[in-house]
């Protein structure tokens, strides 16, 4: 790819964002399509195996001038490992083998508030009137997408085990978004090729627990490329993206792009599953839309 256009890209955090989610809406879905064939540890341990494999190569150089600054920086890089990369995604995976797709949707909404409020505990970061305003509407629409604008279907869910995992999921990942600006000065690919190789690293003995004492990945060629698709697309071009949307904007306002997963979610069940167009897609955008505007141009 061009130069020129890598070096506008890394300095476009809006499209740095909505590709990550672009790629991340996937991930929800294709967890809950492979777990007869792929248990969740097991998901889990074989996308970061794969994804540090696969960028071992391009990082190598960094790692090794960053090596140093990788050393001094242990206690935040573990805890960056074990937020976002071993438990978010495995306990996202356990919980999509016990609950719906809708459930697992809904508690993807509280992220974006939860890394408000832990930037305020945590750092006293403010939240001006336009922020507020801006999560209540994108809040709104994710909503509106994900019950299709049918508010009495809130009525009738049920929660269950699988949505407790996914709910401390969220808190990880939360905790990830806030605790990045944390992070040391160091090359992107040597701070995503750390943590993706920590975080399998973490998740190895409850694999071969797994494994032995549960059940095995079923290897075919689904399963070879779902494992893929995660390693490359929701993990490092997804990773990569976020870290540098949070470091040019900072974690409050990129979590408000997260409220994009339903919306896209929705488109791609209109290309693959062959879904019609709604009129709670339109209303659900526009919030979105109109929440993501208000909450990037509000003033600190």
């Amino acid at each position: 790819m061009d130069r020129v256009l890598l070096s506008r890209l890394n300095h476009s955090p809006y499209l740095l964002l909505t590709l990550a989610v672009l790629f991340w809406s996937g991930n929800f879905i294709l967890g809950r399509a492979v777990r007869a064939d792929v248990p969740p540890i097991g998901l889990a341990f074989w996308r970061w195996t794969v994804a540090a494999l696969l960028l071992l190569g391009p990082a190598l150089p960094r790692l090794r001038r960053d090596w140093r600054a990788i050393q001094r920086n242990r206690p935040i890089i573990l805890l960056l490992a074990a937020l976002g990369v071993a438990i978010f995604n495995t306990l996202v995976y356990a919980g999509l083998q016990h609950t719906i797709a809708l459930n697992a949707f809904l508690m993807q909404t509280m992220m974006p508030v939860m890394i408000v409020a832990m930037s305020l505990v945590l750092f006293r970061d403010r939240v001006v009137v336009l922020q507020g305003a801006g999560i209540v509407f994108a809040l709104s629409g994710a909503v509106v997408i994900i019950i299709k604008g049918d508010f009495q279907t809130l009525r009738a869910l049920s929660f269950n085990p699988g949505d407790l995992l996914i709910f401390v999921a969220v808190v990880a990942y939360a905790g990830y978004s806030v605790m990045l600006r944390k992070r040391p000065p160091m090359h992107p690919l040597s701070f995503v090729w750390i943590t993706f190789a920590l975080g399998a690293l973490m998740l190895l003995p409850f694999y071969l627990w797994e494994t032995l004492a549960r059940r095995a990945v079923r290897w075919d060629g689904l399963t070879g490329a779902a494992v893929l698709y995660v390693a490359i697309f929701p993990s490092i071009i997804s990773f990569l993206c976020f870290n540098r949307g949070v470091e040019l904007i900072g974690a409050n306002r990129a979590g408000l792009f997260l409220y994009l997963m339903p919306l896209f979610g929705g488109v791609m069940a209109l290309f693959f599953l062959g879904e019609q167009l709604q009129w709670f897609h339109g209303a659900g955008m526009a919030f979105i839309v109109t929440g993501i505007f208000l909450a990037v141009h509000g003033r600190k």
